[in-house]
């Protein structure tokens, strides 16, 4: 793995150290020492220390507890009998950092600067059914005194050869350590360069989450963005704490029903149509509400402002979908069957989608699915999977007329097809919705609060506005109201 440059253009924007370099950069800095603990894939983050030289100032320890009774036996039983969970390398992180700090005296070293890097993964299975996953991390210090800060991630193997997936659990590892220690005042940057040496279509990180003094002012919400807008992974998930989920583990055979919108802000209209669809959802053959999870979904297509990601936008909507105490899904999917799809790799179990006539009506535009060889009925294949059904919330035209599943209109060549859903259930009208909030959309909530204007209050859920004015969310600003009625 030699340097590797990255251009723009003609002109050379960075280069890229070494696998190599970056091991033997750590081994030589006199002050960092820690251990490492590997256990599913051999230990090949180690490996590249070992070889790089000057080894020896950089590893106190390196281990693969592979045996279960073994890995027990140091790190204690897992309830559920499961390894490859972050539970179980938070356990190593910690036992591995105690030890150091345990057996080696600050008196002596008071310069040190000491690490637990771990993992625990699971290859490719011998049928090649299952290409397996794994958890990451390290806990480190910046200054000898300092309290520890830690990286933790969740990664998926795209390769279909376990050699090949322990490579590049490697250099990852590698990138993990170097990253920690050289990038750690721009989170970032860190996340884009753990993929150095490495392809997406090696590797997808789905999860990450930041802690400890260094990174008191990371948003972890804000770093699951990152990974969905650098192409590290198609989706990710936060619970209402802001704490980032791994999907798997949330989705796993789950009911699920989700909400797509830009939520700007979270409107009365959102959550009338999250409560009835979710009450005809739940009326669903085979749907126990303990066992069934809503997901309000934002695309990154409905982040983007001029062309590019507005952060802080995102935040503000993500902080009043938390406050409402709903999971939120960032994903890249532009088109709906993308999401249906994404679902299906996590559950059997029942779904749907609760949408409006015009995301209804967009959906059977076939400029969406040119890009397909079966074009829309690919598209409509994988859509409507197994059981989904769409819950249509109705809308106001133009003249004023209510427009549901009965008088919605497709496109000439859609209707047969529109019909064939329509008769067969796969598409059915909310029914009990409020009448009174129908003229209510975000776009104009934002463009009365950006210009300053009053009376948009009443169309949000209770305790929305006031944390848009405490926070001054979505361009709100009390001068703004105040010139508006002066």
């Amino acid at each position: 793995m030699g340097t590797e440059i990255k251009l723009k253009g003609d002109k050379v924007i960075e280069q890229i150290p070494s696998i190599k370099d970056k091991a033997l950069r750590i081994n030589l800095n006199e002050n960092i020492y820690g251990t490492f603990a590997e256990i599913g894939a051999g230990q090949e983050t180690v490996r590249h220390f070992f070889r790089s030289g000057g080894s020896s100032g950089t590893i106190a320890k390196a281990m693969s507890a592979y045996d279960k009774d073994f890995s027990d036996a140091v790190y204690g039983a897992e309830n559920d009998g499961r390894y490859v969970t972050e539970e179980r390398l938070k356990k190593m992180l910690t036992h591995e950092g105690q030890i150091i700090e345990e057996r080696l005296s600050r008196e002596k070293h008071p310069t040190k600067l000491f690490f637990s890097y771990a993992n625990t993964v699971a290859t490719i299975d011998f049928a090649k059914q299952f290409k397996g996953h794994g958890w990451v991390g390290i806990r480190y210090q910046i200054e000898p005194d300092e309290a520890y800060n830690e990286i933790i991630l969740h990664i998926r193997f795209k390769e279909t050869d376990a050699r090949l997936q322990q490579e590049t659990l490697g250099i990852l590892g590698v990138n993990l350590i170097y990253g920690a220690f050289y990038k750690y005042n721009d989170p970032k940057r860190l996340l884009r360069y753990l993929y150095d040496h490495l392809d997406k279509d090696q590797l997808e990180i789905d999860t990450i989450n930041f802690s400890g003094p260094r990174f008191a002012d990371v948003d972890n919400r804000l770093m699951s963005l990152q990974l969905v807008k650098n192409g590290m992974t198609d989706a990710v998930m936060f619970n209402p704490e802001g704490k980032n989920i791994l999907p798997a583990a949330i989705l796993y055979k789950k009911n699920l029903l989700a909400l797509r919108g830009s939520f700007r802000p979270v409107t009365k209209v959102n959550m009338d149509m999250y409560e009835k669809s979710l009450k005809m959802f739940l009326n669903e053959n085979k749907v126990e509400k303990s066992n069934t999870l809503v997901i309000f979904e934002i695309t990154l297509s409905n982040l983007r402002s001029d062309g590019e990601i507005d952060e802080r936008d995102f935040m503000d909507r993500a902080e009043l979908l938390c406050s409402l105490g709903q999971t939120v899904m960032i994903s890249n999917f532009q088109e709906y069957y993308k999401v249906v799809e994404y679902f299906a790799n996590y559950t059997k179990a029942r779904m749907g989608l609760a949408m409006g006539v015009n995301n209804l009506v967009d959906i059977f535009d076939e400029k969406y699915y040119r890009h397909l060889s079966g074009g829309i009925l690919e598209a409509f294949g994988k859509l409507f999977y197994r059981d989904m059904k769409v819950f249509l919330y109705p809308m106001l035209d133009d003249d004023g007329t209510l427009m549901d599943s009965n008088n919605l209109k497709v496109h000439p060549r859609m209707k047969e097809l529109y019909k064939f859903f329509k008769f067969n259930g796969k598409v059915v009208d909310i029914e009990d919705y409020d009448p009174n909030i129908l003229e209510v959309f975000s776009r104009e909530v934002l463009k009365m609060i950006n210009q300053g204007k009053t009376g948009w209050e009443p169309m949000l859920p209770p305790g929305i506005p006031e944390i848009i004015k405490e926070h001054h969310l979505f361009g709100y600003h009390p001068q703004k109201e105040l010139e508006q009625n002066t």
